[in-house]
């Protein structure tokens, strides 16, 4: 009788385990939430002085080694010359795309002298499509434009937009207004979607410009600190700006200035004085999938 009783032990064993891995089994649901990737962007803005740097020499070098050094996956450059004569012919997005292994794309705001001015955007991310959105100005004053890309995730998707920007300098506000008017009308092309806006807006917080913006868009700068971004070497306005829309989808874990990484080191804020009059501005994201 003792092999029946061995038998029917050996059974029972084997019962048990198969019913602890069947109830060790994750669900079905949670599988489908565990195997969706975060996605997840990191943004730079940058105005980079038409690659000229504040010592007055034209060392693209050094705009790349700040762009590489903050390891962005998408970067907004306002001030972009292609192939100027200030500029030696050079085409300023093609070049720093080839310094920072990146893809770029150039929004042309007004032809000058010999060549073109205007916005671009370098990007890790595919980029799916671009629109460069002409903005409103005075006869008078510089033409401006809002270039957008509609970028997809690695490994998924998911799109975004993003748009570059670069708003009137003037001291009067009346193109900034306008400008800011006609992005948020930009929306109306991009409403279903999640879009982030980052550029030199050359408006400070509380400015009209700045409240336009903010009844579509959201900031990211969250923290105590000022957040002053210009000039490059002594800081004491904060004219660069990364928005976001919708609240919903987006998430920021961070929002800093490219000096707040190292800010102790002696070397890296040289190189920020000397690559361009404007700190660069960086924020991280997560992109929440509905």
């Amino acid at each position: 009788m003792k092999p029946k009783v061995h038998a029917s032990k050996a059974r029972l064993l084997l019962f048990l385990v198969l019913v602890f891995f069947v109830g060790c089994q994750p669900k079905p649901q949670d599988v489908a939430r565990t195997a969706a990737p975060a996605l997840r962007v990191k943004v730079l803005t940058y105005n980079v002085l038409g690659g000229r740097n504040t010592d007055g020499t034209r060392d693209l070098n050094r705009i790349a080694e700040v762009i590489n050094t903050l390891d962005p996956d998408v970067v907004a450059l306002q001030e972009v010359d292609r192939k100027t004569g200030r500029l030696n012919g050079v085409d300023l997005a093609a070049e720093l795309a080839v310094l920072t292994g990146m893809d770029a794309v150039f929004g042309r705001a007004m032809y000058y002298d010999g060549g073109e001015y205007g916005e671009a955007i370098l990007s890790r991310f595919s980029i799916v499509d671009t629109t460069n959105h002409p903005l409103p100005h005075q006869p008078d004053s510089e033409p401006r434009a809002a270039l957008a890309a509609t970028l997809q995730f690695p490994n998924s998707d998911q799109t975004f937009v993003f748009i570059g920007t670069h708003l009137d300098h003037l001291r009067s506000p009346q193109d900034r207004i306008a400008q800011a008017t006609e992005i948020n009308a930009i929306l109306q092309h991009y409403d279903d979607q999640p879009v982030i806006l980052a550029g030199d807006l050359n408006a400070e917080v509380g400015s009209e410009p700045m409240n336009i913006l903010e009844e579509r868009w959201t900031d990211i700068w969250i923290g105590e600190e000022d957040g002053f971004t210009f000039p490059s070497d002594a800081p004491r306005k904060r004219i660069d700006y990364i928005l976001y829309r919708p609240d919903d989808r987006w998430s920021v874990a961070r929002g800093y200035r490219g000096i707040d990484i190292k800010e102790a080191d002696t070397v890296w804020r040289a190189l920020l004085n000397l690559a361009s009059d404007h700190l660069p501005l960086m924020a991280e994201f997560e992109l929440q999938v509905p």
